[in-house]
Order: structure tokens, then sequence, then C-alpha cells
């Protein structure tokens, strides 16, 4: 969907626009994340978002590679800084990663936070934390980017004029409105398994 000029959006689905900018843009992002990194959670600053381990995420031990939690941290820096409003992100100046453990195998879930704590007129400082399954910390990480490019000019939660956008997060009442369907309609498919079982006693 195309953003005429001048579109403002929330904190969430801005970051999940310039998300899919980087997918459209970016070779690595594309071919690695593409299918398997969803955003979750937005709001100025702070970031959540999680990865469906698959096959290509991992090292010859079949474990998460180190080198896609680094990748992460990349990628969660740049949305961190999104998070404050910025569409363009910057360039990275410093990353580094603390591992504490594997992190996940094929089929996991890994879980990350990342936290913009500061942008001054040239520099963003980001950090990302990520967890496992078991909600065990596996490993953290910093990045620090240039931003000056990115901050002058700006403003803040605008999507550039035909730049995508990503759909709209249903409302809450939206929300309710769709699990009591769902949860009526698995009442009537228990119901009528009951039933049908009632017919072949």
């Amino acid at each position: 969907m195309a953003a005429s000029s001048g579109t403002k959006l929330p904190p969430l689905r801005f970051v999940r626009s310039v998300y899919m900018s980087f997918l459209a843009e970016s070779g690595l992002e594309r071919r690695l994340f593409q299918r398997h990194v969803r955003i979750t959670n937005a709001v100025e600053g702070h970031v959540k978002f999680t990865l469906n381990i698959t096959e290509d995420h991992t090292n010859r031990l079949k474990i998460l590679h180190g080198g896609t939690i680094a990748s992460l941290v990349d990628l969660g820096g740049s949305l961190a800084v999104a998070s404050k409003g910025y569409f363009a992100t910057g360039v990275s100046t410093d990353l580094n990663v603390t591992y504490l453990s594997s992190g996940g195998k094929v089929g996991d879930i890994l879980h990350a936070v990342a936290e913009c704590h500061r942008i001054g007129k040239t520099l963003a400082f980001t950090t990302v934390s990520f967890w496992d399954k078991e909600r065990n910390l596996v490993a953290r990480g910093s990045h620090t980017k240039y931003v000056a490019l990115a901050v002058a000019g700006s403003e803040p939660f605008v999507i550039p004029e035909g730049a995508a956008i990503a759909a709209p997060t249903p409302s809450s009442k939206k929300k309710l409105r769709l699990q009591k369907r769902e949860s009526e309609s698995a009442s009537i498919v228990a119901g009528a398994d009951s039933t049908a079982g009632d017919d072949r006693s």
C-alpha cells in the first residue's frame, strides 16, 4: 500500500512500515528475516519482535548462529531508532554482542526487545536483548548509529511520499469482536461434533 506525502502513523504501524522498507531495499533482511521476523509491539523508544528460527539461521551445530543474533542486533537497533519517529535510521558506527547461551534450534521462537536510549544530533544509542522460549536471557547487544542525516529535516512518524505502509492493527474493540466470533465458532464446532457422536451411538 502506498502512502501519500505527510502520512503520520502511530509507532507500531510506523516501525512495521520501516521494516517493510528494509525488506524491499536490503538483501540481507529480505533473505534472512522476511517470513520469520514479526514485530509484536512498538512504542516510542521500545520495540518487541520475534524470530521463528529456521535452518537458515543456524550453524553446523544446528543451533542459532551467532551471526544471526548480530544481524538482529543491527536490525533491532534500527527499529529502535525508527520507534523514535525516524523513517531513515542512519548507519552503524559500533555494534557489540555478548552471547550467554545457545538461543535455540530450528522451530524455536527467539524473543527480542530493542530500546533506543538516546538520540543526539549525530548519534543514536540502542540496546537489544534476546530471550529463548523459556524466557532465559541468551544474548544482549549494543548498537550505535550515525543519524545526523536521518534526523535533519525529518518530521516524526511521517512516511515519505511513495513509501509502502503497513496495514493498520485491529482496534481493541475489533480484537474483542474477532475473539468472540472465534469462540462462538469453536462452540458451534464442538456442539456439532457432540451431536455427530450421539447419532453414531
